[in-house]
C-alpha cells in the first residue's frame, strides 16, 4: 500500500496526533511565546515552560478525559475555529497586498478598516463555535431574494436623493467621519 497524504491524514487522526498532540503543542508554544516576550516572571525560562506545559496539558485534558468544564470541548472549538480563522487572516493579507498596489497611501488608509473586519469575523467564528449564536441564515429565516432587491433598490434612490438635495457647505458629516477615521486609526499605530 503506498503512503499518502490522505493515508497520513488518516493515521494521524486515529492515533490521537490531532486530537491531542498539535493541540498542545499549539497552546504551550502561544503560551511560551507570550511569557518570554512578556517576561511576567522575569526572565526564568524555568517557570516560563512549567506553566507552559501546565496550561498545555490542561487545555487537553478535558478532551481525552470526556470531562468538558463548560459544556464544550475546547479542542473541538480550537479544531473548528482555527481553519475558518486562517481562511480570514489569509482573505486580509491577500486583500492589503492588492491594495498595495494601487500606493501604499490607500493600504495604510484601509488597514483599521481591514483590522476591525477581521476582529469582527474572528469573533463571530468563536461564537458560532461555542454556540452562543447561530448563523445569518438561521436568524434572518424571513429574508428573502425578494427582500434584499427590494433593500438595494431602496438604498440606491436613497443615496441619489441624498446626493440631489445636499447642502454643498455642509461638511460636519465628512467632519464627523474624519475624526472616527482617525480615531480607528490611531488604535492600530505601532507606539515608537
Amino acid at each position: 500500500m503506498a503512503l499518502s497524504f490522505y493515508n497520513l491524514a488518516t493515521y494521524f487522526q486515529a492515533y490521537g496526533i490531532m486530537d491531542v498532540l498539535l493541540p498542545f503543542i499549539l497552546v504551550f508554544t502561544i503560551v511560551f511565546a507570550v511569557m518570554q516576550k512578556t517576561k511576567i516572571l522575569g526572565d526564568k525560562k524555568q517557570f516560563n515552560v512549567i506553566i507552559a506545559l501546565t496550561l498545555g496539558l490542561l487545555f487537553i485534558a478535558p478532551h481525552i478525559g470526556g470531562t468538558y468544564p463548560l459544556g464544550y470541548d475546547p479542542v473541538q472549538v480550537m479544531n473548528e475555529t482555527l481553519p475558518s480563522i486562517s481562511l480570514v487572516s489569509i482573505a486580509a493579507i491577500m486583500l492589503l497586498l492588492l491594495m498595495g498596489i494601487f500606493g501604499t497611501g490607500f493600504a495604510a488608509a484601509a488597514t483599521p478598516v481591514i483590522a476591525l473586519a477581521a476582529l469582527g469575523f474572528v469573533i463571530y467564528i468563536f461564537g458560532a463555535s461555542l454556540r452562543i449564536w447561530t448563523g445569518p441564515s438561521d436568524t434572518f429565516y424571513w429574508w428573502t431574494p425578494d427582500i434584499t432587491e427590494l433593500m438595494v433598490i431602496l438604498l440606491i434612490f436613497g443615496l441619489i436623493i441624498w446626493f440631489i438635495t445636499r447642502e454643498p457647505t455642509s461638511t460636519t458629516g465628512m467632519d464627523t467621519f474624519k475624526k472616527v477615521w482617525g480615531g480607528i486609526s490611531s488604535m492600530f499605530e505601532q507606539k515608537k
